[in-house]
């Protein structure tokens, strides 16, 4: 159902180098490219992640209540991209382990302050 998710950032720049190097430990590659917009995806026709400068050419800012979740094929890879995360200097929202539920996720925020996780069931 989801087609693509994007985060505003104020620097593409800086945005974009920490997701390649964060979004390459789940297979995903660059598949647009521009002044204003970046996105990935682990294959053609699969949802896309993306970061972008705001259209209104205002500030981007954080959603209070927004969180995005990445699917990872297991523990150790929700491990080492949470890892990850924090060491291209993203800040810690919460250590991987089990939550509600039963899933297994790692929380944390990127360099503009948005909140995701890397999960697993």
């Amino acid at each position: 159902m989801i087609a693509y998710i994007t985060l505003g950032t104020n620097d593409l720049k800086k945005a974009a180098d920490y997701y390649d190097n964060l979004l390459e430990g789940l297979g995903a590659k660059r598949v647009f490219d521009y002044d204003t917009f970046v996105a990935w995806a682990v294959a053609e026709g699969t949802p896309m992640f993306s970061v972008i400068k705001p259209y209104d050419g205002n500030a981007a800012t954080v959603g209070n209540g927004v969180m995005i979740a990445l699917h990872a094929p297991d523990h150790a890879t929700v491990d080492a991209l949470h890892a990850k995360a924090l060491a291209l200097g993203g800040t810690d929202e919460g250590a991987p382990g089990v939550r509600e539920g039963g899933y297994y996720s790692g929380y944390f925020r990127d360099l503009d302050g948005n909140k995701l996780n890397f999960f697993c069931a």
